[in-house]
């Protein structure tokens, strides 16, 4: 008797989650759903065109920080984006021995606070077409716009386009990027 209830509360609690999932409006990132109500690694890990950076965040140690309050912008590179990387740079990256530069590279890709796309191209028109953000690992990102997307150039000269924008997290908005940034 006492298992019927569980299981029975168990199931509901699923339902309701279910529903609730059901009724907000996500984005859809590497064949899953991106839910607002949960947070930046949450979301992330469902994504099949982000394994590689999941798989970087958490060789960084930076899970915990990514599931924190934030708010955090984070420009995410895609596995295509890692791939486009000189042939072993990943791998040299998540060697343990690497963690403080893979940590750099990774928090050159987060902002503090919430920009959307919105916030973002008021920046760049105050901005006179261009904008810059501070990035976490204290770095910078020029953003401006070529037609109607957004261009992210790192502090070597590289250009990224944003190919999927404002995926709403709890903890801040996520910006699928087409290419690594990388620091200085």
């Amino acid at each position: 008797m006492k298992f019927a209830k569980l299981f029975t509360f168990i199931l509901g609690t699923v339902i309701i989650s279910a529903t609730v999932n059901a009724q907000e409006k996500t984005v859809e990132v590497g064949g899953a759903p991106m839910y607002p109500s949960k947070n930046i690694v949450e979301n992330a890990v469902n994504s099949k065109d982000h394994t590689t950076l999941v798989a970087a965040v958490k060789a960084a140690g930076l899970v915990e920080t990514l599931q924190g309050a934030g708010p955090f912008t984070v420009f995410a590179p895609t596995n295509e984006a890692f791939d486009k990387l000189p042939k072993g740079a990943v791998d040299n990256l998540l060697k343990p021995e690497n963690k403080a530069t893979l940590t750099k590279v990774l928090t050159y890709h987060v902002v503090a606070g919430r920009y959307d796309s919105k916030a973002i191209a008021a920046l760049i028109k105050a901005g006179n077409g261009k904008a810059t953000l501070k990035t976490v690992s204290g770095g910078e990102l020029m953003l401006s716009m070529k037609g109607s997307g957004l261009v992210i150039t790192d502090e070597k000269g590289n250009m990224a386009m944003v190919t999927i924008k404002d995926v709403y997290q709890s903890n801040g908005v996520i910006h699928v990027i087409d290419t690594v940034v990388m620091p200085k």
